[in-house]
């Protein structure tokens, strides 16, 4: 309901400064509304406007304000107040009653298609397990997934699969001496024997020439090397994807790299580049650098030895990509429409790189993706780091949070059997781990700290699942003494202060996930997730339900039922599960 809202002050506002003749349509801001502390929508337009007309911005806002004229039927704005420079709207009873009679309609994902998006997340190499570091692309890149399906996207998730890099020749280098540890996952025993391995091939040069003979083998197509590189990157996905299982991520599809070798498409890029691009010889060898506009640092498309590198494979796949959205082009989608679009969730460290693969992208004539650039994770203990051995595997980090919740719910609900509770501490860990990887904005580093994200006080996650298992509870209590949620309550009995506020609060789920879509900024789901259980606790502190006058009662059950459907979508569009008891 709040977006209608949104789109009813736009309407209101245009039409008053038409009458008040002020020329807006070539302002920067545009409107320029937001949410407000002292109103449920504010304009800031008169700043804008007191520039070129010369005027106070508190003189233009009552002017505005005094040829604004507020529908008579069917209209969800209760008034417009100038105060000060600022224009504030505010919604009436109607907008309430209404947000609690289409609550479903209020979380139901968009029936209109808005096209096709190819989303990249997480990518890790298959030398070894996911670590931390990798947790918060791989949960952004979730979370970026269910918010643009949620708003209408057609998404297709893709797992670039790293498979012809130098870690992955020293693996399968090292799998010829070193026997993998068949008692450990997967994914750690390729870990092992890529550590044993490397210290092998810095201890003696001469192993990385043959290192380096296996990936020239590989690259060239040969079927007993190209076998060996299958069986060990697979056992690592295999052990990378039952981690993601158990975060509640998947992947549409995982694309390998060396595809786009073999099959001719690199070879297709570098020969392109080389007649489209400013192209030069590297030092004294014979290696190939593309010079791009306004980057200093040349991009190398090919080694000395005639060898791809990862950025021109990079290439290859993004044209691929781009090859994919084509349906949408053919109904009449081209160019930078936002409906048909390519976006990759990258780590700072490939800053440069995106940089680079946007220039040499637009050489090949294809559209630039869209970057989503995160800030580092790390734990209080320090640095990682596969090669050295020096990492915290994300399955290591999932068994602690679990135990950690475990002891929580242990502490909290001795009437609970064993195994219900082991399920209460699995959704609560995950849910606390999913949590705090993307309640701050993605441009901001952040410090994972488990006994923190666990802690109910902090209002993470297992804040947020307790306000719905909370809703659950009283409901089931009401069922309890037959109490029926009934369609013919009396909405305007919910005056109180924490009733209005709670359902004001419920109205802006589709709003919250259309904003994320269109900033491609996850937090902003955390965030409401977060608001919205605080007000839900608010109501649920000041407002008795069970114990309420009938009339009153069946007005409150229907708005806890709000509750609780609204905190499940949201908990749903983060990933987490949803408890109906902690």
């Amino acid at each position: 309901m709040f977006l209608e809202f949104e789109k009813e002050v736009e309407h209101v506002l245009t039409e008053a400064l038409e009458k008040a003749s002020y020329d807006y349509k070539e302002l920067e801001a545009g409107l320029d509304l937001e949410e407000s502390e002292h109103a449920d929508i504010a304009s800031r337009i008169a700043f804008s406007l007191a520039r070129t007309y010369k005027k106070p911005p508190e003189i233009i806002a009552e002017d505005i304000v005094n040829h604004l004229e507020i529908p008579s039927k069917n209209t969800l704005i209760s008034n417009v107040v100038a105060a000060g420079p600022y224009i504030n709207f505010y919604v009436n009873d109607f907008f309430l009653h209404k947000t609690l009679q289409r609550i479903k309609e209020v979380i139901e994902p968009t029936e209109e298609k808005k096209g096709k998006i190819i989303i990249e997340h997480t990518s890790a190499n298959p030398d070894g397990p996911l670590h931390i570091g990798h947790l918060r692309n791989a949960i952004i890149g979730d979370v970026l997934v269910r918010v643009l399906k949620r708003a209408g996207y057609d998404v297709e998730t893709h797992f670039f699969v790293n498979d012809m890099g130098r870690q992955i020749g020293v693996v399968v280098w090292g799998a010829e001496r070193i026997a993998f540890d068949e008692t450990k996952k997967t994914d750690h025993a390729v870990a092992d024997v890529y550590i044993a391995a490397n210290r092998l091939v810095e201890e003696n040069s001469e192993f990385l020439k043959d290192v380096e003979s296996l990936m020239r083998k590989y690259e060239a197509g040969d079927e007993a090397v190209v076998k060996k590189y299958e069986a060990v990157v697979k056992k690592c996905l295999s052990g990378i994807q039952a981690s993601l299982q158990r975060l509640n991520i998947r992947h549409d599809l995982f694309v390998w790299e060396s595809e786009f070798v073999r099959g001719g498409a690199v070879e297709e890029v570098i020969e392109e580049l080389k007649q489209k691009g400013n192209i030069k010889f590297g030092g004294s060898g014979s290696a190939l650098l593309l010079q791009l506009e306004g980057i200093e640092k040349e991009l190398v498309i090919q080694r000395t030895d005639g060898t791809s590198l990862y950025t021109t494979r990079d290439l290859a796949y993004h044209r691929w990509k781009s090859n994919r959205l084509s349906p949408y082009r053919a109904c009449g989608v081209v160019g930078q429409s936002p409906t048909d679009r390519v976006i990759d969730v990258f780590g700072k460290d490939h800053e440069l790189v995106s940089q680079q693969l946007a220039k040499a992208l637009e050489i090949l004539g294809v559209n630039a993706p869209e970057f989503v650039i995160f800030e580092f994770v790390s734990l209080p203990t320090g640095s990682l780091s596969t090669r050295a051995g020096r990492y915290i595997s994300a399955d290591e980090l999932m068994e602690k949070i679990e135990a950690r919740a475990y002891e929580e719910v242990d502490k909290r609900r001795k009437d609970l059997d064993k195994d219900k509770k082991h399920e209460i501490a699995r959704k609560v860990g995950i849910g606390a781990l999913r949590y705090d990887m993307v309640k701050v904005s993605q441009d901001k580093h952040i410090v994972f700290d488990f006994e923190e994200a666990l802690d109910i006080e902090k209002k993470g996650a297992p804040f947020i699942q307790y306000s719905h298992a909370r809703a659950c509870s009283i409901l089931k209590a009401a069922e309890e003494r037959d109490y029926v949620i009934m369609d013919d309550y009396d909405a305007s009995l919910l005056r109180e202060e924490s009733e209005v506020e709670l359902i004001k609060k419920l109205a802006k789920f589709k709003y919250v996930i259309e904003s994320a879509s269109s900033e491609l900024k996850p937090h902003l789901v955390a965030k409401y997730a977060r608001e919205l259980a605080e007000s839900f606790n608010l109501f649920y502190k000041d407002c008795p339900v069970l114990n309420a006058e009938d009339e009153l009662r069946k007005a409150r059950m229907v708005l806890v039922d709000c509750a609780k459907t609204v905190l499940s979508n949201i908990l749903n569009v983060l990933g987490i599960e949803a408890p109906e008891e902690m």
